[in-house]
C-alpha cells in the first residue's frame, strides 16, 4: 500500500566534476528541515573530506540499499527509493537509507574528523543520488582529494525552462514504518561482540551467501562462530546476503561491532546490527529478524503510540531536543518539564515517528526529522481497529483484563502483572505470534479503555 507521492525537488542534478587537485561532489538537496523552520533547498555542508575512499564508498552504500530487495515475492514490485535522507549537526553529518524490502536500514556517520570544516547549518534532507553521480563518485573514491557540498550556496530561482529536477516517488506504509520503528529497536540491543581489522575482514568474507534460516554468531575469543541455534550472547544473522553492502568497505575496516538484543536459548530469531569503524566514519546495517520479514510489521511501539498521555509528552519533548549531534535526553526532558519516568516512553514515541535516530556507538539519540510528512496513526492499521473498537464501546472492562467484542466474536484479554509485555488475548492473531509482533487490537483497545 502506498502511503503518499513524494516529489524530490532539486534546483540542479547532483554531480562529480574535477578539480585541479581533485574531485568535487555537489550533492543537491531536496526539502527538508533546518534549525530555523523548513526549507525548500537546505545548504548544510561545504569542505574538504579528510579520507575521500571510505567516505565516498559509504555513500554508495547507502545508495545501493535503497535501491536493493533483499526479499521479493514473485507477485510484488521493487520501489526504488534511490535518495538517501541525510542529518546535519554540530559537528556531522549522517547519511541514512532503508531497502525497499523495509528489513535492512543503513547508516553512513561521517565524524568531526572526517571533514575539514564544521557543518553550517543543522537540519535533515533528501539528497539526489541519480545514476551519473554514483558512477563518477565510484572513481572519486580512488582518486585524491574530495570537496563535498551537501547544497548550494547559489541563489536559484525556479522558471518553466529552468534546472529543476523532480522526480515523484511513492512511499509505502511499510517503508515509513520500519525507517522510524528501527531506531527504537536499535535501542534496546547491546554490543554482542567485536573483531579487529583484518579479522572481521575474514569473518565478513568467510560468511555464506544464503542460509534457510537465521544463523548466530557467536564471540569465541578474537573471532565469531556461527551456530543454528541461538544462546545467551548470540547475535542473530538473518540472511547472510544482507550484508553485502560492507564488502567494498572492509579494506578500510579498523574495527567489526555487532550489536543485538538479550536472548535466550530456543529463540527463534531476532535484530541485529552490525557496525563498521573505518577510522573517521562509521558505517552500520541493522537487519530484521527474518529476511522476509520488514521492521515495519514489528508493532512493539503500537502500545506507545495509541496513547494520548505519551502523544503528548512526546509533543513536549520535541520542542526541546536542539540539533546537537547527541540529544542529552535529562536536559531536554528538564526543559521541556517532564518527569524522568516519561522520558523512555515519550523517545520511543518520537523514534516511531521519524523524530529522533539511534547510534549505537555513541548509546545515544540524535535529532532528525524524516522528510515525508505522513500521519502516524493512519499508517498503523492495528491502531486504527484498535480506536474504533474502544469508541464503539465494544471494550467491557474486567478484574484483570477486559472483554472485546467485534462482529460475531468475542475476545478476551488479560492483563500482565507489572507490565503491558504480559498482555494476552484469546484471539487467532495472538495465539499465532504470542506479543513477538506487538500487541493485537483487541490488547490496544483494551488498554485505551483501562486508561
Amino acid at each position: 500500500m502506498v502511503a503518499a507521492e513524494l516529489a524530490y525537488r532539486y534546483a540542479s542534478p547532483s554531480v562529480v566534476r574535477g578539480l585541479d587537485a581533485g574531485n568535487e561532489v555537489l550533492l543537491a538537496t531536496s526539502g527538508g528541515m533546518t534549525e530555523t523552520g523548513p526549507a525548500t533547498r537546505p545548504y548544510f555542508f561545504s569542505g574538504f573530506l579528510t579520507e575521500p575512499a571510505p567516505a565516498a564508498l559509504g555513500m554508495l552504500a547507502c545508495a545501493a540499499v535503497a535501491r536493493s530487495r533483499y526479499y521479493m515475492p514473485a507477485s510484488v514490485l521493487a520501489v526504488i527509493l534511490s535518495d538517501p535522507v541525510v542529518t546535519s549537526t554540530r559537528d556531522r553529518l549522517r547519511f541514512e537509507s532503508f531497502s525497499s524490502c523495509c528489513g535492512v536500514h543503513a547508516r553512513l556517520d561521517l565524524l568531526p574528523p572526517a571533514l575539514d570544516a564544521v557543518p553550517l547549518e543543522a537540519g535533515t534532507t533528501n539528497v539526489d543520488f541519480n545514476a551519473a553521480m554514483r558512477a563518477a563518485l565510484a572513481g572519486a573514491a580512488i582518486s585524491g582529494p574530495m570537496l563535498l557540498s551537501v547544497g548550494s550556496a547559489e541563489l536559484v530561482v525556479d522558471t518553466f525552462g529552468g534546472s529543476v529536477t523532480e522526480r515523484k516517488v511513492p512511499l509505502p506504509v511499510r517503508w515509513l514504518k520500519g525507517f522510524g520503528e528501527v531506531q527504537a529497536i536499535a535501542r534496546r540491543m547491546r554490543l554482542i561482540g567485536e573483531l579487529t581489522g583484518a579479522a572481521a575482514q575474514r569473518f565478513v568474507r568467510s560468511l555464506p551467501r544464503e542460509a534457510k534460516r537465521p544463523l548466530w554468531a557467536v564471540p569465541a575469543g578474537k573471532a565469531f562462530t556461527l551456530a543454528i541455534t541461538a544462546r545467551p550472547g548470540a547475535a542473530c544473522l538473518a540472511g547472510p546476503h544482507r550484508l553485502a553492502e560492507l564488502g567494498p568497505l572492509l579494506r578500510f575496516t579498523r574495527r567489526l561491532r555487532v550489536y543485538g538484543p538479550e536472548v535466550e536459548a530456543g529463540v527463534t530469531e531476532a535484530p541485529s546490527a552490525w557496525e563498521l569503524d573505518l577510522g573517521s566514519a562509521r558505517f552500520t546495517l541493522t537487519l530484521s529478524p527474518e529476511k522476509y520479514r520488514g521492521f515495519s510489521g514489528e508493532g512493539a511501539l503500537l502500545g506507545v503510540l495509541g496513547d494520548e498521555e505519551v502523544a503528548a509528552d512526546a509533543v513536549l519533548l520535541r520542542g526541546s531536543l536542539g540539533w546537537d549531534w547527541r540529544v542529552n535526553i535529562s536536559d531536554a526532558a528538564s526543559r521541556a518539564g517532564l518527569a524522568a519516568e516519561s522520558v523512555p516512553a515519550a523517545l520511543d514515541y518520537l523514534a516511531a515517528t521519524g523524530v529522533v535516530g539511534y547510534d549505537l556507538a555513541e548509546e545515544s539519540y540524535f535529532h532528525r526529522e524524516l522528510p515525508f510528512g505522513s500521519a502516524v496513526e493512519a499508517m498503523h492499521p492495528r491502531l486504527v481497529n484498535a480506536r474504533a473498537l474502544a469508541e464503539s464501546g465494544a471494550v467491557t472492562l474486567t478484574e484483570g483484563g477486559a472483554v472485546v467484542s467485534g462482529g460475531d466474536s468475542e475476545h478476551r484479554v488479560t492483563f500482565g502483572t507489572g507490565s503491558e509485555a504480559g498482555d494476552r488475548c484469546t484471539c487467532p492473531w495472538w495465539g499465532k505470534h504470542r506479543g513477538n509482533r506487538g500487541p493485537c487490537k483487541h490488547v490496544l483497545a483494551a488498554r485505551m479503555a483501562a486508561r
